[in-house]
């Protein structure tokens, strides 16, 4: 049988009614049985059990499924995906990731992933993909972009570490040095659209700095730049894998910390004092290891990932048990996107309750994003961003990896598991 049956009643098609037999909210209640959601236009009006259904709505009846809000992913790189490491190197520009994001951003939306944080991309490429999404262009998620990442000369934000020094940039430029520089740069991105902004606080994996942890701006560079971002109205997330510079970024009161690998007791203590998130990217440790040989990245690169994936794994499992505030982000781009749902199985394996993992990708995420009028759960006034699955997932976290319905803003873009509307 068809997990859905649609049946239009009639004469006014602007109220839609979706029911369900049970209904997670995001917001850690306890699942809604014999679910109702009453949907007008783009927004949510009503949700509960057993509500009655205005006469002339449209009703979604999707059985024996779990409704949920639409997922958000807090840690993507939207415009490009795994290649093979020297032609992404030599041949590819950010005019290629122009013209593929939008297959990303569908595959994306399809995984239902209805919003993104996207943290770092060539030329702003990920602000004009926003852009073209809101005008109803291209179909992919809403999207919170940070345009270029910021970081130090010679380290994980310079996409040239490891060339000749006539290889010219590719387009990533957020390379800024010295107080004044970042400050300018952190205005950079807000002048072109920037929704949040990305700092590159410590070394990186898939880079090729001799190391993979160790902090790349002073504490008065970072000072600097979070001062100059929340002066501007916008939120920072830190790149940060190292214990000294997970620290420094938390001093210089960073929103979040992307990867945290190496965070040790008490950097936890101050994240959690301080309500800065952790947004650990603990799948895909799993992809680079099996794939990233056969796509030629070097030998020095994929060492560093042996190095950092159980640690980050322990480490964000201490996290949870601490009370560290736990937001869901999963770096995809560097695995192929669409598989963001693979992420909630590890949330659960180190350390977080199903629902906690929902959570993490519902209303803690909207509330790091700033955003909680609008996603992260379901609730009157906030957008009908919707995913149902076949089951229960406080039983079988999995089967958020397959979403049967997706709906977006009051429209339906998968249905019975398969594309309704596609890029």
């Amino acid at each position: 049988m068809s997990l859905t049956t649609w049946a239009a009643t009639a004469a006014d098609p602007s109220i839609t009614a979706i029911r369900a037999a049970r209904l997670i909210d995001g917001l850690a209640a306890a699942p809604i049985r014999d679910a109702v959601v009453l949907i007008d236009g783009e927004r949510i009006i009503a949700a509960g059990s057993k509500l009655a259904i205005p006469a002339g709505a449209t009703v979604i009846d999707l059985g024996d499924a779990t409704l949920l809000p639409g997922f958000i992913d807090c840690h993507t790189h939207i415009t490009g995906e795994p290649g093979d490491y020297y032609k992404s190197f030599v041949r590819d520009s950010y005019i290629d990731d122009a013209v593929r994001a939008h297959v990303y951003a569908g595959r994306t939306l399809q995984a239902g992933f209805t919003t993104i944080r996207n943290l770092g991309a060539s030329e702003f490429v990920d602000i004009a993909l926003r852009r073209a999404i809101d005008d109803g262009v291209v179909l992919g998620p809403r999207i919170v972009a940070a345009g270029h990442g910021i970081g130090a000369t010679g380290g994980h934000a310079d996409d040239t570490v490891g060339a000749s020094p006539y290889v010219t940039r590719r387009g990533y430029d957020g390379v800024a040095d010295g107080v004044e520089a970042v400050r300018l740069k952190v205005r950079e991105q807000v002048k072109h659209g920037a929704d949040v902004i990305k700092m590159v606080a410590t070394a990186g994996v898939l880079s090729e700095e001799d190391s993979v942890g160790a902090p790349q701006y002073t504490q008065a560079e970072m000072d600097a730049l979070v001062d100059e971002a929340h002066r501007w109205d916008r939120k920072v997330a830190a790149h940060a894998h190292g214990t000294e510079g997970i620290k420094m970024a938390v001093r210089a009161g960073v929103d979040s910390i992307e990867h945290g690998s190496f965070i040790d007791d008490e950097g936890i203590a101050m994240m959690k004092a301080r309500g800065t998130y952790l947004v650990a990217d603990i799948y895909n440790d799993d992809y680079i290891l099996a794939e990233f040989g056969k796509l030629n990245y070097p030998e020095k690169i994929i060492e560093k990932e042996r190095l950092v994936g159980r640690v980050q794994r322990e480490n964000f499992r201490k996290a949870v048990r601490a009370g560290v505030k736990i937001a869901y982000g999963t770096d995809a781009g560097v695995y192929p996107h669409g598989g963001n749902g693979k992420q909630f199985a590890k949330h659960v394996e180190w350390g977080q309750t199903p629902m906690q993992a929902i959570v993490a990708a519902t209303s803690s995420a909207a509330t790091l994003l700033g955003r909680t009028k609008d996603i992260g759960a379901v609730s009157p006034g906030r957008y009908a961003d919707l995913v149902a699955v076949a089951g229960d997932p406080l039983t079988d976290i999995t089967l958020l990896e397959h979403p049967r319905f997706v709906m977006k803003g009051g429209v339906a873009v998968r249905r019975d598991g398969a594309p309704v509307l596609q890029p």
